[in-house]
């Protein structure tokens, strides 16, 4: 037997023994981050567990388009708000980074080689809800949780977020 027909030989059997030797429940899975708060009491997030592993990106788009296209923007879905419940701080209150397994998102999606762009435009870590926004109204659904605590905006400045720069 020559050198080369040893080599696929053992090739052949490697690969004809590779479905017996990873049995069901062996291979490794990702560790996923536990969420900081339920979002319902009868199941923790606002769908069951196995919906949104099989569904969240199609919920997601679905949301981007409504907030896109038709102006529609709802806690329900909103990557903010899955940001905020689920990518938690470590034991020195720092959080990971999209791109880094310890991250909600990355956990499972560098684990199954998906990539994704939603955070080449939105935020990878939670919102710092104390924050006050200065073009806020306090009544906006876009900034949830953020107030304006009675300031009131110039006719200027209302003019140039609608409007934009026109000169």
């Amino acid at each position: 037997m020559s050198l080369r027909q040893l080599i696929q030989t053992t090739i052949m059997a490697g690969l004809i023994a590779l479905p017996f030797t990873v049995q069901a429940g062996d291979a490794p899975t990702p560790e996923i981050p536990k969420a900081k708060e339920k979002a319902t009491e009868e199941y923790g997030c606002v769908a069951p567990t196995e919906y949104m592993r099989k569904n969240h990106m199609d919920d997601l788009m679905h949301k981007r388009d409504d907030t896109l296209r038709e102006g529609i923007r709802t806690r329900k879905f909103s990557l903010a708000e899955c940001i905020n419940c689920h990518v938690t701080p470590d034991e020195d209150g720092q959080f990971a980074s999209f791109g880094e397994d310890e991250h909600f998102c990355s956990s499972c999606h560098n684990y199954a080689s998906v990539s994704v762009d939603c955070f080449s435009c939105h935020r990878d870590t939670p919102e710092d809800t104390d924050y006050q926004h200065t073009f806020n109204t306090g009544n906006n659904p876009h900034h949830g949780k953020m107030a304006l605590k009675g300031k009131k905006l110039s006719v200027e400045t209302l003019q140039v977020l609608t409007e934009g720069d026109q000169q």
